[in-house]
């Protein structure tokens, strides 16, 4: 059993509540806050009790009642090892928790052991000494324990170890060794931040639901659309369900820009459009026009250079064979920040081209966009003023939990045009407030998750400042990998230079092949030397790098970095730890 002085104690009281009402549970809730808050309880107490209800003296007796079920603890021991009144889950169920009559104590003695297990959780997600995965395979997993979901309820003791049970199996993303995708890292703030959007349970779709966050998701937008460039940060946007949604949505607005009749006739009343993007874009530009019935063959891919970005010559060359053939070019999705290679298109040379044959610029900076905050790094994105869309993931480059992913918009009242509907149940015109706050008409979803607490309290935290200096040190961390195994041997990059973002791709190249020729029998053995290493370091849990082939190039690695809590050591022991599982390849 957990104690209130192993963990965070995050109840306050409401008006009319049992504990408002209850002098005996003011009083322990009241020893808690000061024993972890100090002053800051004090305040916290006064405001929720009012002056008459002061906060009991850390270690003072409470009232009969509640305070003696569940006594505050006085030591300084973490974990509290204090004696203390046990509840017993194996007896209890989810009808004993709130708002079951008289189910406070229990339930505050639930959470706070829930997040005693997150807590620790995350503990162990920053020990290098900890595995960054306790892999098992999928059939593994599904015997040793049984998932099933059943007619009867389990016990609260049961629905704890279940909690256990799938944190054990986790993938710790916020271990500074994990280097897996592009979403990585645990911030605390982000975490917590997401615990009071759980805790609120709101949705988004009108201010009268969501006042704050309606109010900071504007704020926020707005603060991204200046540094993107927009005057005074003029336009519209939507933080949406992750950056394959975001880009969905600038091809439907984009489409609906040009054609909007298209919204009410449909695709049979308009001409054969067609959409433009780089070969190495995102898998996203394809799937949307699939969604969107547009078709995944009206989508052309642009050829790119040796380092990844879109040729501007090759995209003039392809607009004007579409419309030689009668399409109409209505799309072109620029990439800053490639999936793969980190490559930043041409942006200014691509907005010229756009502005020529009036073509709806997009550009997919879902992963190159926190770019942006950085002084130093954010000229790659030169011309990304000039987009008509931009879509930008706070949850990869800046760390942000999963998901916060932003389409923003230089037209302000097009995406709202595009997406209305109307529903008289949820937009009344009639409000007493200003109906602008009412976002989720503009929204293809009706119930809208709230994103843009964690990114906001962040930024607050941090200051973009803080943001800015997390980033340059995630490139300057790429650029150490990059040098350090350059001209290393058993080492050789997919593409010359220093990348640009903090994508590094190479091969790794073990003994057994690097004095054979380059021909096809050592391609073929080439190729399955990362597959074999990363399921090596899967099992031993030491560390996670992505690969995959590209083109015409076998498998290789693609490492990146947008881990805060990663450091030079940590990248040598990845160069070692490669080498040491791919020696007797």
């Amino acid at each position: 059993m957990a104690s209130p002085g192993s963990g965070f104690w995050p109840f306050g009281a409401e008006e009319g509540s049992a504990a408002a009402e209850s002098p005996g549970t003011a009083r322990a809730w009241c020893q808690v806050a000061q024993k972890f808050t100090g002053g800051i309880g004090n305040k916290l107490c006064a405001l929720l009790y009012g002056d008459a209800e002061k906060p009991v003296e850390t270690g003072a007796r409470a009232a009969p009642g509640a305070a003696e079920a569940r006594p505050a603890c006085t030591c300084d021991k973490k974990p509290c090892g204090c004696q203390k009144a046990e509840v017993n889950y194996a007896f209890l169920h989810s009808t004993d928790l709130l708002p079951s009559c008289n189910g406070e104590i229990t339930t505050m003695s639930f959470l706070q052991d829930v997040v005693d297990i997150l807590l620790q959780y995350v503990v162990k997600s920053f020990d290098r000494s900890t595995k960054v995965i306790d892999f098992h395979y999928p059939n593994e997993l599904l015997q040793e324990y049984n998932w099933e979901l059943a007619d009867q309820p389990q016990t609260l003791e049961e629905i704890l170890l279940n909690c256990r049970t799938t944190l054990k199996y986790a993938i710790k993303t916020g271990h500074p060794r994990y280097f897996n995708q592009l979403s990585t890292g645990l911030d605390m703030v982000g975490l917590a931040a997401d615990w009071l959007t759980s805790a609120a349970n709101t949705n988004m779709f009108t201010y009268e639901i969501a006042p704050v966050f309606v109010l900071l998701e504007y704020v926020t937008l707005r603060k991204m659309r200046e540094m993107v460039g927009w005057p005074g940060g003029c336009g519209d946007g939507i933080f949406s369900p992750g950056g394959a949604i975001s880009n969905m949505y600038a091809m439907l607005i984009a489409r609906f820009k040009m054609f909007p009749e298209v919204k009410e006739k449909g695709m049979a009343a308009i001409p054969r459009l067609v959409a433009f993007t780089s070969e190495h874009s995102h898998f996203s530009v394809k799937k949307g026009a699939a969604a969107l019935g547009i078709g995944t063959d009206s989508v052309i891919l642009i050829r790119c250079d040796e380092r990844g970005k879109m040729i501007p010559s090759d995209l003039e060359r392809r607009i004007l064979e579409a419309k030689q053939k009668g399409f109409v070019p209505f799309l072109v999705s620029a990439t800053a920040g490639t999936t793969v290679y980190g490559a930043f298109d041409p942006l200014i040379a691509i907005a010229d081209i756009c502005k020529k044959y009036k073509i709806w610029m997009h550009v997919d900076g879902a992963w190159g966009g926190g770019l942006l905050m950085s002084r130093k790094h954010k000229w790659k994105l030169n011309g990304v003023e000039r987009a008509n869309s931009v879509t930008w993931n706070p949850h990869k480059m800046m760390g942000v939990p999963l998901q916060c992913s932003a389409l923003l918009v230089r037209e302000e009242g097009l995406m709202q045009s595009c997406n209305q509907m109307h529903a008289s149940y949820l937009f009344q015109q009639d409000k007493h407030y200003d109906l602008s706050y009412d976002t989720g008409d503009k929204a293809l979803q009706c119930g809208r998750h709230v994103d843009v607490f964690k990114l906001w309290l962040m930024w607050r935290a941090k200051g973009t400042t803080g943001f800015e200096a997390q980033i340059d040190k995630c490139l300057e961390l790429a650029e150490y990998l990059y040098n350090k195994i350059k001209n290393r041997e058993g080492y050789e990059m997919v593409f010359d230079g220093k990348p640009q973002h903090t994508n590094v791709c190479f091969w790794y190249i073990p003994p057994s092949l690097r004095s054979m020729e380059d021909n096809e029998e050592r391609m073929s053995r080439l190729m399955k030397v990362a597959p074999v290493i990363k399921a090596r370091m899967m099992e031993y849990g030491t560390t996670m790098v992505s690969y995959q082939p590209l083109g015409d190039k076998v498998n290789f690695f693609r490492m990146v970095i947008s881990n805060p809590a990663a450091t030079h050591q940590d990248i040598d022991f990845l160069i070692d730890e490669i080498e040491r599982l791919g020696q007797d390849l």
